[in-house]
């Protein structure tokens, strides 16, 4: 498996570097197709890579963003993963971008999933892609206990998978493996020992048991202490 770990000396080098390269990587990406897609992840560890991107000189206005996942409450929540994108990184040049959502209203994601659906699957390949992961080696919302762990880690899977696991107080809806180890150029950003170790854990396990091993073959992996 060909994984990239960079160490950084602190969190504000990281986040100063990884937008850097993702800002290169999106523009690299403008340079040959019209339009890129640009997935982030959602809680708090990608805040400050995000408001070092958010004024990056680039072409704003032909970068779709969207999360790799969300949970299923309304925009305006505080665990809403797009709130946090619409506050962190869709602000300064980066207002210009268009947003997927991963979320409409309805009591369950199974009933407009085929709707967010047909608004991704015309943009894909994903050009460039960031991720989290769990101390419990999930990214995300693949979980080792999902109740549709097997269909999202399907060579054949859908674009999006609605997923419940325990202790989750509501559902989410993430895209499949295979859309995520598709992407152009992939990142992994962990912080804290823990997660370190978590990740060397996963490199010798099952994906099923640590389904961030479905994603990790070319990843950069951006990490500090």
């Amino acid at each position: 498996m060909t994984m990239e770990l960079l160490d950084y000396a602190d969190d504000e080098m990281l986040a100063i570097a990884l937008a850097n390269t993702l800002a290169g990587e999106l523009t690299a990406a403008l340079e040959h197709e019209e339009r890129a897609l640009f997935v982030v992840p959602g809680g708090t560890t990608p805040g400050p890579v995000f408001d070092a991107l958010c004024d990056a000189n680039l072409d704003w206005s032909r970068v779709d963003v969207m999360p790799s996942d969300e949970r299923w409450v309304p925009e305006v929540h505080v665990r809403s993963n797009t709130r946090l994108i619409r506050e962190r990184l869709l602000v300064g040049r980066a207002a210009a971008a268009r947003f997927l959502p991963l979320y409409a209203k309805a009591d369950t994601p199974e009933e407009v999933l085929a709707e967010l659906e047909a608004n991704i699957h015309p943009r894909l390949p994903i050009s460039v892609l960031l991720l989290g992961m769990g101390e419990d080696m999930h990214t995300a919302s693949i979980f080792p206990e999902g109740d549709n762990l097997e269909l999202a880690l399907a060579s054949n899977a859908p674009v999006l998978v609605p997923m419940r696991a325990p202790g989750l107080p509501e559902p989410r809806v993430t895209l499949s493996a295979r859309v995520l180890d598709d992407a152009l150029a992939k990142h992994l950003l962990i912080t804290g020992r823990a997660k370190r170790a978590a990740l060397e854990r996963a490199q010798s396990m099952t994906r099923e048991q640590a389904p961030v091993r479905a994603v990790l073959e070319d990843m950069k992996v951006h990490w500090t202490a």
